[in-house]
């Protein structure tokens, strides 16, 4: 009995980097102190709140790898030195992150970034990506005993919003690798196990 071949589709991953913080360009719009939005460090490690972030962000661009981390996973992830979790607010809710994983010789990975879906498209991605960034490039600051930021690299693919490799390129990002794959065709998650978000 023959069956099917597992459907597929062809990914492009991008690899960027910054090797100076001079690299960085800020945001070219700022919301008005009325607009309520901020950046604030999640400075508790919290795997509950870490996890909310990861799937409610994550929930239409098929971020699935940590959907199986179970909370002790988490705690051991976020414990360790320099991983630091950068939040935006609008009005205190939350509306985005940015992961930051600091590896040796002093790179950094924003190893996660994005925004929840209701709050794309206003301006808040270059702001938070702006302010996560620069803290990447400080992190050793907040860190004694790790080394000095010498390059801040992250990757985003063809999977992610159709704006992402674009707002990493205007905060000052460099494409130094292209890699091309044929993965698994996977449904979106959606927010939580069981709520894939309708693509019809």
């Amino acid at each position: 009995m023959s069956t099917s071949p597992t459907p597929t589709r062809s990914v492009t991953t991008w690899w960027l980097e910054q090797t100076s913080p001079s690299d960085l360009v800020p945001a070219a719009r700022t919301p008005a102190p009325e607009a309520g939005v901020r950046v604030a460090r999640a400075a508790v490690p919290s795997p509950e709140f870490s996890r909310f972030l990861y799937t409610a962000v994550g929930q239409d661009v098929t971020w699935t790898d940590r959907l199986g981390w179970d909370a002790a996973r988490w705690r051991a992830f976020l414990g360790r030195p320099g991983v630091e979790t950068w939040v935006a607010y609008e009005h205190d809710t939350p509306a985005g992150f940015l992961e930051l994983d600091p590896g040796p010789d002093g790179a950094v990975e924003v190893s996660y970034f994005g925004l929840l879906p209701a709050f794309r498209g206003r301006g808040l991605g270059g702001l938070l990506l702006a302010e996560g960034v620069a803290r990447a490039w400080d992190l050793a600051r907040r860190w004694p005993g790790l080394p000095d930021t010498r390059r801040v690299w992250l990757h985003t693919c063809s999977k992610d919003g159709p704006h992402a490799l674009a707002n990493y390129r205007r905060r000052g990002f460099r494409v130094y690798d292209t890699t091309r794959a044929e993965e698994p065709a996977v449904a979106t998650p959606g927010p939580w196990p069981g709520a894939a978000v309708d693509e019809s």
